[in-house]
């Protein structure tokens, strides 16, 4: 098979289509704080660094990181979640906002924190995290205001990105709700599954595991030593098979880091894309990358194998940068035009 060539006249014409789409992103919304500092000495107190001080800088996270990566790339957004009554869900909301994300959908909850990842980074390097955050399951009263907002945003949506991470505002009932309005209205519905979070999760338009969860989600221990060709790894291929047959998404697309991209459908040879990164600095909010390009490039016209190739230019460029980040159009038509 030849490769699949993208050029840059079409990416323009979607990210000019993009730019008049609609998407409503659903899920567990949280607040990246990263600490910035130098490393010079280990401490007497125990074998660990000591950080010097630097700099500290906030982003969104999680659901939010999806969101913004949208907004990034010219697309309307509604982003609806829960964040607590504190201080970090003011500074996520504001983040938000500046960035163009709407957010009439995020209910403050009392009893509930904002998720907060703290991320403590040396030299460009992740030294720890901390996360504050609360992971039971919405109450029932608080999942059905998020059930009746959702409702309500759907008319205008093109497509909508169920974003779990594990915190308890992605239910069954709300992912089952979501599956029954979009079906009903043929609205496009993308998840990235956390198999921790144990959810049914069949019949979606788009499943996005990465390797580890891919074979966790089919119930399968990954012993295999990769090979260079995903394509000859028969037991990512099995696991592939599995998924489809079990879970019947419309696209299975299997992220794997430095590999790629594993693009499957049923009926149909599954489509290795090769990683498009050129250095890599930091593989934080990638997936979110990757499922917020490859949803919207659907959504503006394009066909699954080029929203894969459109999505793995974006995640190539957001893994150059450190900390979750975004890709612009003009930052990723310029990738295109370089690689042609």
């Amino acid at each position: 098979m030849k490769p699949l060539l993208l050029g840059p006249d079409r990416v323009r014409q979607i990210l000019k289509v993009a730019a008049r789409t609609r998407v409503v992103v659903v899920g567990d919304v949280m607040l990246d704080q990263f600490i910035w500092g130098r490393v010079t000495r280990i401490s007497p107190e125990a074998p660990v660094p000591v950080v010097d001080f630097e700099r500290e800088n906030f982003m969104p996270g999680g659901a939010a990181n999806v969101a913004r990566n949208l907004t990034a790339l010219r697309a309307s957004v509604d982003l609806l979640g829960v964040i607590g009554r504190d201080d970090a869900g003011k500074k996520l909301t504001g983040l938000l906002e500046e960035q163009q994300v709407g957010c009439d959908g995020l209910l403050q909850h009392f009893d509930r924190t904002t998720s907060i990842k703290t991320r403590i980074i040396a030299h460009q390097q992740q030294v720890v995290r901390i996360d504050r955050e609360t992971r039971d399951d919405l109450d029932e009263m608080a999942a059905q205001r998020l059930l009746d907002i959702v409702a309500s945003k759907l008319p205008s949506a093109d497509a909508v990105i169920v974003g779990d991470y594990g915190k308890g505002v992605v239910t069954q009932p709300l992912l089952d709700r979501i599956r029954t309005l979009c079906r009903t209205r043929g609205i496009w519905v993308s998840l990235d599954p956390k198999p921790v979070h144990q959810l049914y999760v069949a019949n979606l338009s788009l499943i996005t595991p990465n390797r580890k969860e891919a074979f966790e989600l089919a119930g399968v221990n990954d012993g295999s030593i990769r090979t260079t060709n995903p394509l000859n790894d028969s037991n990512l291929l099995r696991v592939a098979e599995k998924l489809l047959r079990n879970l019947q998404p419309a696209l299975l697309l299997i992220t794997l880091g430095d590999q790629g991209m594993l693009l499957c459908q049923c009926g149909q040879k599954p489509f290795h894309i090769p990683t498009a990164a050129q250095e890599v600095f930091d593989v934080s909010g990638a997936g979110d990358t990757v499922i917020a390009s490859f949803t919207l490039a659907v959504a503006a016209g394009a066909s699954p194998l080029e929203a894969a190739v459109f999505s793995n230019h974006a995640a190539g460029a957001v893994v150059g940068k450190v900390g979750t980040a975004t890709v612009s159009p003009e930052e990723l038509l310029a990738r295109f035009k370089s690689a042609g």
